[in-house]
């Protein structure tokens, strides 16, 4: 099971793509896998043939554990399959369970997954009275939980006005990332005091070097340059200099990190939100980081993320700009010690105080917040890395930073 994020501690797979004898390809999809960070293909780490598949469908495995065996020559797999399909079962069933009958509802309902019995078993259930809208009719996880929420609504003469029926209502069960998201946030919200605080920002010189740069480069490169990747330049350059802020709490010590990995939230509708990483993005110009950013935005929508896409991040961004949020308040990721939200650039009346007095003009405005651990640094140190933010964000020649890129 590889690690798919710096906090999670198992995995569920999801899907086989491959059964026992069959040939594969060192990179081909191999299985999927779900975590509360993301859900996504994993690839063979080699060739050969799938001589053993260790842990099934719908069963959830800790980091490291053994999945599967890939033998690298046909011989060895085929001296192996008689056993596996013999105990086919076997995999799911060493892991503890609860009590209820494996084979659960009749037909193809019959197979339940560990998680799934787990579920079961915590909530008293008996599996015949379970509808399965899974592949052949298995019951799966959003079953036992859509059933659970039914089941505790209280009897229509009990219910007091002004809560609606289930007949004026739908059940929306969590799905993994969902209510794994859930759980994360919520032990977070409760372990870490989080102090806001908000900086307004000029973007005027941005917008300048955007209107010069956007045609040639969405021709380019075919996709809108934004104001993401100077932010985060911007972000990546006074994480240097505050490197308390590029860290990761332990306790009684920080882990102050050498490279910065930007994470960059991406939505994912009701399906979650996920935050892939740039690497070393300390080192990648503007542009650079425009295109890296974009790329991770586009394989997280479209479930293509890497293992390695969601891992070792130090820092967070998260964009609600888009929707024209005025502040928001974000909720850090632990171990991370703080996090960024860009909110909505606007044009703005605003004073300029010059040498020859005040003026008034009208610029491109928008509030940078950021939450931090007051565990870690206390609130002049956040402010001080806010207001490197925001000076850069003003001051940067932004025309000169696209005209140098390599690619431009």
């Amino acid at each position: 099971m590889p690690q798919l994020g710096e906090t999670v501690a198992e995995g569920t797979v999801t899907r086989w793509y491959k059964k026992v004898g069959d040939a594969v390809r060192a990179d081909e999809a191999l299985f999927d896998v779900e975590t509360d960070k993301v859900s996504t293909e994993i690839p063979a780490p080699a060739s050969g043939v799938l001589s053993e598949i260790l842990v099934v469908e719908g069963a959830t495995a800790k980091v490291g554990a053994r999945l599967a065996v890939i033998s690298e020559s046909a011989q060895a797999a085929q001296a192996a399959a008689p056993a596996q399909a013999a105990a086919a079962a076997i995999p799911a069933e060493r892991a503890p369970e609860a009590p209820p009958d494996r084979r659960g509802t009749a037909g193809a309902a019959g197979r339940l997954s560990p998680v799934v019995s787990r579920l079961i078993a915590e909530h008293g259930l008996n599996p015949s009275e379970l509808r399965g809208t899974g592949r052949d009719g298995r019951i799966t996880r959003e079953d036992v939980l859509a059933h659970v929420a039914r089941r505790a609504q209280p009897p229509a003469a009990s219910r007091q006005p002004p809560v609606a029926s289930l007949a004026d209502a739908e059940v929306a069960p969590l799905n993994s990332v969902r209510k794994r998201t859930a759980e994360h946030m919520a032990k977070a919200w409760a372990a870490v005091p989080h102090v806001l605080q908000v900086v307004e920002v000029d973007f005027s010189k941005v917008d300048e070097a955007r209107r010069a740069a956007g045609a040639p480069w969405k021709a380019r490169e075919g996709f809108s340059l934004t104001y993401l990747p100077f932010i985060a330049w911007a972000v990546t350059r006074a994480l240097g200099s505050h490197p308390r802020l590029n860290a990761s709490f332990g306790g009684d010590h920080l882990v102050l990190h050498r490279r910065v990995n930007l994470g960059i939230a991406v939505d994912l509708g009701l399906d979650g939100l996920l935050v892939p990483v740039v690497k070393d993005a300390a080192a990648k110009s503007p542009a650079e980081l425009a295109r890296a950013i974009h790329d991770l935005a586009g394989r997280a929508r479209a479930g293509k993320l890497k293992p390695d896409d969601v891992t070792e991040c130090t820092y967070t961004i998260t964009n609600n700009g888009a929707y024209g949020t005025l502040i928001t308040a974000p909720i850090i990721s632990p171990p991370q010690v703080a996090i960024l939200s860009t909110d909505a650039v606007r044009k703005r009346v605003v004073v300029i105080a010059t040498d020859q007095g005040d003026t008034i003009a009208v610029r491109a405005v928008g509030m940078l917040a950021q939450t931090f651990d007051h565990r870690a640094v206390d609130g002049a140190y956040a402010a001080a890395f806010l207001n490197e933010v925001k000076t850069t964000i003003e001051s940067r020649d932004w025309a000169q930073e696209l005209a140098g890129d390599s690619e431009g």
